[in-house]
């Protein structure tokens, strides 16, 4: 079957947002099926529905991720500071070619070549030609691809190397600092680093990790969620029911379909989990990076925490209360991912396209700061879901840098976080779930 025709088929059948496709869009006019995408749902992204939700991708690489996390690349994610024209890597994934090569939290790209005799420099690509530049430069995320990198790490080691992309199993939560048990004072916190939901292992590893905070008897929660773009909903329902001690037959969130498809709105009830707590209070760190299954979790706990009880913590999240079912046309290895479905939570709220803090009772600024691992209490948005928990004051967002001092009994400088996430002109499956990665 024509590729194109059968995206055509996908969004007129299923597309959320019926009304707002572009019906004039003239399928022979275009060569692939992502420009073809991008043409028919323009009116949705105009209105701010649909922010690169809808698109093409390949039904083997999905799968492989989403089967055992396993991906091609550095095993890296990356940002940019656009004001000074440098990259930073924001986490390292530690079964990986660049961890092994010295690459972890705050390690910054200096230069990058094909090999030691051409490389250019970081600073230099990014203000000739942006991020894009940078990303090209890195090279297709492949497995065998080689790139020669100079690198500084955030001890002040500079490093020169060949690092060979390679598949490795992505680990969705960390063995080094995923799961932990923080001292604040006299009381333990459970803290919980997920990087993404894509990958049904997720599943097994939170219930290992909720189990730790159920024999700690923790029941106040910093939940890392700053760069997780989301992914499976089984696994978000899974995290839900783990936080659902006593709520067992309770609504954890509705799912909605559009208009021609309503018959299959369902709704989703707390299930027993041998490893559940009922938390108390909750600090969610976010950023824009954090998106969809991210805000499904983060929404439908809202009706079971007292609004004196949760936060989130950083700054606020992207604004994705949809979801996308995959649609394959196998004999092309082609899958669309096309807007299908959106969520709400026991008490019908959603609709959180800019972003849930318009939600949530509660936000604090903070910046991802670098320069600590995840999951450190001296690391600024830890130390500030810590401030939340604790019931030491934090700064809301959108307050000024000037208000913040003021208000802030550490006096902590909290500056504007100018980092932002790279991302490839043409991301790979990895690459659209997982935010930064290369």
């Amino acid at each position: 079957m024509n590729q194109i025709g059968f995206a055509d088929e996908v969004l007129e059948d299923w597309y959320l947002f019926p009304n707002l496709l572009d019906n004039t869009v003239n399928p022979a006019n275009f060569s692939t099926v992502q420009g073809f995408l991008d043409a028919r749902v323009a009116p949705a992204r105009a209105a701010g529905r649909d922010e690169g939700f809808t698109f093409a991708t390949s039904i083997s690489e999905e799968n492989a991720l989403i089967n055992s996390g396993s991906s091609a690349g550095i095993g890296i994610r990356l940002s940019y500071d656009i004001d000074q024209n440098r990259v930073f890597v924001l986490e390292a994934f530690e079964n990986a070619p660049g961890f092994a090569a010295g690459m972890d939290r705050g390690t910054e790209l200096l230069a990058i070549g094909t090999n030691s005799g051409n490389t250019q420099s970081v600073s230099s690509l990014m203000a000739s030609g942006g991020p894009a530049a940078v990303s090209q430069a890195l090279g297709p995320t492949e497995d065998g691809v080689t790139r020669f990198i100079r690198f500084e790490t955030v001890e002040g080691q500079e490093i020169a190397t060949n690092i060979t992309k390679d598949e490795f199993s992505l680990d969705p939560i960390s063995n080094r600092y995923g799961t932990k048990i923080l001292t604040d004072g006299s009381k333990s916190v459970g803290y919980l680093n997920l990087r993404t939901f894509i990958v049904e292992d997720a599943a097994r590893q939170l219930r290992d990790a909720y189990g730790q905070f159920e024999q700690a008897g923790v029941t106040e929660l910093v939940i890392d969620l700053r760069y997780n773009g989301g992914g499976l909903v089984d696994v978000a329902n899974t995290m839900g029911d783990l936080m659902g001690e006593g709520r067992g037959g309770l609504v954890w969130s509705r799912t909605l379909f559009n208009p021609s498809r309503s018959s299959r709105n369902n709704t989703e009830l707390f299930d027993f989990e041998p490893n559940a707590i009922q938390p108390t209070k909750i600090a969610f760190i976010t950023t824009g990076a954090t998106a969809s299954a991210s805000e499904l979790v983060i929404n439908s706990m809202l009706p079971y925490l007292a609004d004196a009880n949760v936060a989130i913590i950083g700054e606020d999240t992207l604004g994705k209360p949809y979801g996308q079912f995959g649609f394959d046309l196998e004999e092309c290895d082609l899958r669309i991912r096309a807007l299908t479905f959106e969520t709400v939570n026991a008490d019908n709220e959603g609709d959180y396209f800019n972003g849930i803090a318009e939600l949530v009772p509660n936000t604090c600024q903070a910046v991802d700061d670098i320069s600590f691992q995840l999951g450190d209490p001296n690391e600024d948005s830890t130390m500030a879901a810590l401030d939340f928990l604790a019931g030491r004051s934090c700064t809301p967002f959108g307050v000024s840098t000037a208000a913040v001092q003021s208000v802030d009994a550490r006096q902590r400088s909290l500056p504007k976080n100018t980092y932002q996430v790279l991302r490839p002109a043409n991301p790979t499956s990895p690459q659209y779930e997982i935010p930064g990665f290369y």
